[in-house]
């Protein structure tokens, strides 16, 4: 799947630089998409402990404005202490964060990840999709929570890590899991619970978002995956079939099955057009199922890109919303 990723990265540039009708953003119509049950939108679900920042607080650049609400993209970089690597990261928080009605509430943090190398930038802070424009809204709309969206860079130096800590590489698992949420806790008030985490990934950041999830479900509760590789394939796994295994999702989920582990909550995207839509639907018939609650969105006549993703994504967080802990209002 690494040319897919490449030519996908090729494709986010290339229609980013040719979008000059409009504001260059793909039309995505979520109309059809409900409002989230009470249980989920109000934060009944077992309101876990807020946790508020910790520090050290970051210094932050502003990337982009992100609305007429006052919300930005802002950018750091951000040593992880755990996995020794030095990384940027970009953060948007949602209008409601700022309300004094949520002034004393955590809020839900969403890892996204994107495909291709997703290093030096990770496009999902871009203009391009728009996704915090998005989620402002279809929060807003009641659709979706409100969540924080962390966009940390994912693979240093253009090599492919599978998102994992491939021994005598950088530790890019641990910089995901470990080091990423903790900026979030560092930074904005979060939630303590594993209902307040997700990911979201596409392509090789797919990967990453379900491997981390399958692999961290003490950690994670629900991930959305775009077009993902299904097993590791970075060429630096050779000479490490033990580790190599241990991050393989297809062992994971069956692991995760065996011990009837904690549940996760895993909605796939899938461009009908993708080559990978045998593998991915495989992999939801023969490794889903008890602990392991999936659902796939096909997206007719999609290709393998974040343009077709970005068409569904108010379904998937919509799916993924449903399971977790809300902001609470104190007003």
């Amino acid at each position: 799947m690494k040319c897919l990723r490449v030519r996908a990265a090729v494709s986010v540039v290339a229609l980013g630089l040719l979008a000059g009708c409009g504001d260059g953003r793909d039309f995505v119509d979520a109309s059809s998409v409900p409002r989230l049950p009470a249980h989920a939108a109000d934060a009944l679900n077992g309101q876990p402990r807020v946790v508020p920042p910790r520090g050290p607080r970051s210094s932050f650049t502003t990337f982009r404005t992100t609305g007429e609400d006052g919300t930005r993209v802002v950018t750091t970089k951000w040593h992880g202490r755990k996995s020794g690597f030095t990384g940027d990261i970009w953060a948007w928080v949602p209008p409601q964060y700022h309300q004094a009605r949520y002034a004393e509430s955590g809020f839900p943090v969403l890892i996204a990840l994107p495909g291709a190398y997703g290093y030096p930038f990770n496009y999902w802070a871009g203009e391009a999709f728009a996704l915090e424009e998005r989620i402002a809204e279809w929060s807003r709309q009641g659709k979706t929570l409100p969540f924080i969206v962390v966009m940390p860079v994912l693979n240093p130096g253009r090599t492919y890590y599978d998102g994992s800590d491939i021994p005598g590489q950088p530790k890019m698992g641990t910089w995901l899991t470990e080091d990423v949420p903790d900026f979030a806790r560092a930074n904005f008030r979060t939630y303590d619970s594993r209902d307040g985490w997700a990911f979201m990934g596409s392509s090789s950041g797919g990967f990453a978002a379900l491997k981390a999830v399958l692999k961290e479900s003490q950690k994670f509760k629900a991930a959305v995956v775009n077009g993902p590789d299904t097993a590791p394939d970075s060429p630096l796994w050779q000479g490490h079939p033990a580790a190599m295994r241990a991050n393989d999702p297809r062992h994971l989920a069956r692991q995760l099955a065996a011990r009837n582990g904690l549940p996760v909550h895993l909605a796939f995207e899938l461009g009908s057009r993708e080559a990978a839509v045998p593998d991915v639907k495989r992999f939801i018939r023969d490794y889903t199922g008890g602990p392991v609650h999936a659902t796939l969105f096909e997206i007719p006549d999609g290709v393998h890109s974040g343009h077709t993703y970005i068409q569904r994504m108010a379904d998937s967080l919509h799916w993924i919303s449903a399971q977790m802990q809300g902001p609470v209002p104190s007003v």
